[in-house]
């Protein structure tokens, strides 16, 4: 199954760290960051689960709830556990979804072809409170993710849900951004403060306070 931008993530009911869930009914309305690790018990997934166990009250202040999966089962999670809170400083505190089926992985197709195994890649799905998906990353298994690079994804998301705007190359929230091509100038200047016409395809602006 191929999942696009804009499509509904699949729902589907898995054993997690935390009990089981059915994905939708867990999510509520929140935003979701959901990504995949290769293995369990390997350096760069310890890294990068103890990353996102320290972002907790940032993605809480985002209405974001993390949640990871790999193809190893309840118990090699369960006993992992205490080296990603050791390793990064912080206890888990988000799902890991068992899935040694693969039921999930293929759902979201997170499993490399012609990579000689069965372990997921280091996919990426956020998705808003509608359940819609709104953006998929996917890296080697080598290279680890940048998760300050998916929180500011998540900011620019939410903020470009509230105003007619987009967000210019490397913004981070502050920064000016750029006003949709839908609104005029004129309407712009009305809405939105210090508007700059660069090129009249071109206008930005001081970002809106909500």
């Amino acid at each position: 199954m191929t999942i696009r931008l804009g499509d509904t993530a699949p729902d589907f009911t898995a054993m997690t760290t935390e009990g089981e869930i059915s994905f939708h009914d867990w999510k509520g309305d929140s935003w979701v960051v959901f990504y995949s690790h290769p293995a369990d018990y390997t350096p760069v997934c310890t890294t990068e689960l103890g990353r996102t166990a320290a972002l907790k009250e940032e993605f809480a202040k985002r209405n974001t709830l993390p949640i990871a999966i790999s193809v190893d089962p309840i118990e090699d999670h369960h006993g992992w556990a205490p080296d990603i809170g050791e390793v990064g400083g912080t206890d888990l505190n988000f799902p890991i979804i068992a899935d040694p089926d693969k039921k999930v992985s293929e759902l979201y197709d997170m499993i490399h072809p012609g990579e000689g195994d069965t372990s997921t890649v280091r996919s990426v799905f956020i998705i808003d409170p509608a359940d819609k998906v709104r953006l998929i990353l996917t890296y080697p298994k080598s290279v680890g993710r940048n998760f300050d690079e998916i929180v500011r994804v998540i900011d620019a998301l939410q903020a470009t849900d509230r105003n007619p705007i987009a967000t210019p190359a490397d913004w981070t929230p502050g920064d000016r951004v750029v006003v949709a091509p839908t609104v005029s100038t004129d309407d712009a200047r009305e809405k939105f403060d210090n508007v700059e016409e660069v090129r009249p395809y071109l206008r930005f602006a001081d970002a809106p306070s909500s």
